[in-house]
């Protein structure tokens, strides 16, 4: 008979190897980042924005001989907006195809149903356009999840800053969608409005694909509200000024940049003067370095006028996101989970959309986050095109 002592050692014995079996699976990182995006669907754009910035600075990486002497490549799936296949590309991107890295998508709910499988198993996150302030801000330690893009609780002050400017009643509304990108911003713009001295005059949400918002906006003007903010993607963003429309309520609406996509597009002239949220776009006058990039993605992807790229953000934002995580492998020395984690926040970089200087900061819980507010930019739609501010008549100052 065996005994038990036999029994138990045989299992300690088997375990062990089983362990050392799986290190190299978790050691034996390549030189690619990974994308969990949406590829299809509404927000689409958002995928291909992503992909644009990224295969840029990979192609400028790799023609001046890679990091630390192999050639970069991005691996990207399609989640197209579903928490769980985002999940699932998350285990795969790390398991599956051991990238370096995972940059994140456009939906926030993705991100922060990634929080937990990206610190589980310990790859490096960053974001580049969901912006929910809890996604990064996760209580976490170490956290893994890092974002080059903009932050919604910094969104937020920068928003309620902009409608309180604009409002003559002082009376501010907040729309938003029912999910979990318009359910954490609530929190985020109450605590501005709070730090502004303010209360909201009416909180009103909406569901996905809701085809009448008459009587949100009516609850919203009878408030007094004469300004709107707006957490929505383009869809519902259209349903929001048409039924504002049908209703005769003109307030100005300053949003969040989930209505940066086509809503001119869908809208028409009824999106004239609503005000968006971006940390970097392509149209209105273009800097020399601005327009060296847009050369750049012209070449590659044969676009020929900047409004056709609806994101301008995820492209810019994916880009410097690139760049500092390529400079985070050559400081750690190693294509190592851990190692490259704690090189990030050793990175200075002089970027397209900031000056990171560094991008993350360990010793500020806030500071898993790159962009600050400083970069955040006004833009609005004027007949059909995402304009800087400044550059058109809504410019108060001109």
């Amino acid at each position: 008979m065996i005994s038990q002592t036999r029994i138990r050692d045989g299992l300690i014995a088997g375990t062990a190897l089983l362990v050392l079996a799986m290190a190299p699976a978790y050691a034996q990182q390549k030189p690619c980042i990974g994308n969990s995006a949406a590829v299809t669907g509404p927000a689409a754009f958002g995928g291909l924005a992503i992909k644009m910035g990224a295969e840029t600075a990979i192609d400028e990486i790799n023609a001046k001989g890679g990091v630390l002497g192999q050639k970069l490549s991005l691996v990207q799936y399609d989640d197209a907006g579903a928490p769980p296949r985002g999940v699932d590309n998350t285990r795969r991107i790390a398991l599956s195809d051991k990238c370096i890295a995972i940059l994140g998508g456009y939906h926030s709910t993705v991100a922060v149903a990634q929080a937990e499988p990206v610190n589980e198993i310990g790859i490096p996150y960053v974001g580049v356009l969901a912006a929910n302030t809890k996604a990064i801000e996760n209580g976490r330690n170490p956290n893994y999840m890092f974002r080059v893009s903009a932050k919604d609780k910094w969104v937020a002050r920068f928003l309620v800053e902009q409608a309180v400017k604009s409002s003559k009643t002082g009376k501010i509304a907040f729309l938003y969608e029912n999910t979990g990108w318009g359910n954490g911003a609530l929190p985020d713009v109450k605590d501005a409005m709070a730090k502004a001295g303010k209360e909201l005059a009416a909180a009103e949400t909406f569901n996905w694909n809701d085809q009448d918002m008459t009587p949100q906006v009516m609850r919203a003007r009878d408030a007094g509200a004469d300004v709107v903010l707006l957490w929505a993607l383009d869809r519902e963003g259209n349903q929001i000024v048409r039924s504002m429309d049908k209703v005769g309520y003109k307030p100005a609406i300053i949003g969040a940049w989930g209505i940066a996509g086509n809503l001119g597009e869908l809208a028409g002239p009824l999106a004239n003067g609503v005000q968006v949220v971006q940390t970097y776009t392509f149209m209105g006058e273009m800097d020399p370095k601005k327009k060296a990039f847009w050369q750049k993605l012209q070449a590659k992807y044969g676009v020929k006028d900047p409004s056709e790229i609806k994101m301008g953000s995820g492209v810019g934002n994916a880009y410097d996101a690139v760049y500092i995580i390529a400079k985070a492998i050559e400081k750690a020395g190693s294509y190592d989970w851990k190692k490259v984690r704690e090189a990030l926040y050793t990175v200075n970089y002089e970027g397209l959309v900031a000056d990171y200087k560094p991008a993350f900061d360990a010793a500020d819980p806030e500071r898993q986050d790159a962009i600050l507010p400083k970069y955040y930019k006004l833009t609005v739609w004027s007949d059909g095109k995402l304009l800087p501010i400044e550059q058109t008549s809504f410019n108060k100052t001109n």
